[in-house]
């Protein structure tokens, strides 16, 4: 029974790493989603303060061309955060699942336990009783005579 609660709780145990590999992979795909923002803002701003100088025709198409493109990758990372999440969303079903099996395991293999020692104890009550109850040799009887 209790290879049985090892097992368990290392399939619990491993779902537990793939979350948090799951939750690493959904920081790192928010921050670069971040990054792509920030830097669509910035470059938004930067645009703003030289185009106040003056911008000709081909500025222009180069910075909405740009600006297309820094929208399309910021489209794409969103899509990524999205899937990234819906991974972890189904990582953290599946842990609580095996946590869930693990506990149950764990709470059975103590109740067989604790069973197995009131048996224990109980038998080895018993042999006490039995002992008890025999009649003690009659000194007399041990001498021989």
């Amino acid at each position: 029974m209790q290879t049985v609660e090892r097992v368990v709780s290392e399939v619990e145990r491993k779902r537990a790493e793939s979350l948090a590999a799951c939750e690493r992979r959904v920081a790192e795909c928010e921050s670069r989603l971040a990054e792509l923002e920030g830097y669509m803002k910035s470059y938004a701003e930067q645009f703003q303060a030289r185009a106040g100088n003056g911008i000709g025709a081909a500025g222009l198409r180069d910075f909405q061309t740009f600006m297309a493109r820094l929208g399309e990758a910021v489209k794409q990372q969103t899509q990524i955060v999205l899937q990234a999440r819906a991974d972890r969303d189904a990582e953290l079903r599946t842990w609580q699942h095996a946590a869930q099996r693990a506990e149950a395991v764990g709470g059975l293999v103590k109740r067989w336990q604790s069973e197995e020692q009131r048996q224990h104890e109980k038998r080895e009550q018993l042999e006490s009783d039995e002992r008890s109850q025999r009649p003690s040799p009659h000194p007399l009887s041990l001498r021989g005579t």
